[in-house]
């Protein structure tokens, strides 16, 4: 699946606040080594950079147009930048693992963050946050006008999100069974989005991306015609903006001593 930074971007500043949020948790002093696994254009991975300025931090990501975006940036000394396969990452005694909103691209994710928690050291720390809105009407609009019947001949099977995230007690589950102190919990933030289409706007950065890679340009302009006028009526805007709420997950491990 490809991405457009650029288009990700345009939200930064709200993308980023779960990920502050997340990593706020983590109470490691001073890590050796620290792996930010789903790290897009590294923006948030060189905060990690800049807290632990004498651990070796890598952002790792399987998007070649992310990672170049990465290594444009002009990143402190102790910051690099792999393209890699999520899944294909195993820890090799990082005393930090964060992974910030990408594991819901990757289908049972949850085999992999059992084998991650297994692998902390001790000491070490997992930190993960991944997006719980998929029964939103932001997705779920989404799911049924892929479905209609203008679309379901071209969209068949490129939506997955019954099963793309766990419930928080899945992932206390994960690390409690790795022998992990767990922190679990979920917020649901309340976004006042610009412009104005803003819901579909924010949606083409991220939930909407497998179905540009399989639209053409002329199809993408007639889903998002349709789909636009149904997030409209879902997602009315105000005099303020547009609220959107958002839903995530967040879950935190660390190994004791």
């Amino acid at each position: 699946m490809r991405w457009d930074p650029g288009t990700y971007l345009r939200h930064a500043g709200l993308r980023g606040r779960p990920f502050f949020d997340l990593v706020g948790r983590i109470d490691h002093p001073s890590p050796r080594s620290v792996v930010d696994l789903g790290c897009g254009t590294g923006a948030l991975t060189e905060a990690l950079a800049l807290r632990w300025p004498d651990a070796a931090v890598v952002g790792v990501d399987s998007s070649a147009d992310m990672i170049g975006a990465a290594r444009q940036r002009q990143a402190p000394a102790n910051l690099t930048f792999e393209q890699q396969d999520l899944r294909e990452y195993r820890p090799g005694g990082d005393d930090v693992v964060v992974t910030n909103a990408a594991l819901q691209w990757i289908p049972k994710h949850q085999e992999l963050v059992a084998a991650w928690a297994e692998a902390i050291p001790v000491g070490g720390w997992l930190a993960l946050q991944v997006p719980g809105n998929f029964s939103a009407p932001s997705h779920a609009l989404m799911r049924e006008h892929a479905a209609s019947a203008r679309w379901a001949p071209l969209l068949q099977g490129v939506l997955r999100h019954d099963d793309a995230v766990g419930e928080p007690s899945d992932y206390l589950g994960i690390l409690l069974s790795a022998g992990l102190d767990a922190d679990v919990w979920e917020t649901t933030y309340q976004q006042v989005l610009q412009g104005e289409d803003a819901v579909l706007d924010w949606v083409r950065g991220t939930g909407l991306r497998p179905i540009l890679d399989v639209l053409s340009a002329g199809e993408t302009e007639e889903f998002e015609a349709g789909y636009g006028d149904m997030l409209r009526r879902a997602y009315p805007r105000t005099a303020i903006g547009t609220v959107f709420g958002f839903r995530r997950i967040f879950a935190v491990g660390h190994r004791a001593a």
